[in-house]
């Protein structure tokens, strides 16, 4: 069984965690800002039109959906957004790993190490 592992082996997979942090706190603060926006553009609407024609309840009920779904699609998206990239960013990572092992157990020893690993295939 292959138990060694080099020590530059660890400091070559570092990963660039900040760089994707700061990506994540853009999207989440520029996005806010745009719902924020929006949410402050449709409320003026509302207001204009409730001084015009005296129609609060029928005009908020329009207001409430409209507000309700703008916030519902924000945090929508940036989940999705957010899950997607932890996805992507562990995937990167794992590929790294196999390809980083892959070199370094080489072709010669490659298929006892993946019968110790995997155990042997069935045909």
């Amino acid at each position: 069984m292959v138990t060694e592992k080099p020590p530059a082996l660890d400091a070559m997979m570092t990963t660039d965690d900040l760089t994707a942090a700061q990506a994540d706190a853009t999207r989440w603060r520029y996005g806010f800002l745009v719902v924020v926006t929006g949410i402050v553009a449709i409320l003026v609407a509302f207001g204009a039109a409730v001084f015009a024609t005296k129609e609060f309840a029928a005009l908020f009920a329009g207001v409430a959906g409209v507000v309700g779904t703008i916030i519902g699609a924000y945090f929508g998206v940036q989940a999705g957004q957010s899950g997607k990239a932890r996805v992507e960013a562990e995937l990167a990572r794992s590929q790294e790993l196999v390809v980083r092992l892959a070199a370094y157990v080489g072709t010669e020893n490659a298929p006892r190490v993946i019968d110790e690993v995997l155990g042997r295939r069935r045909s």
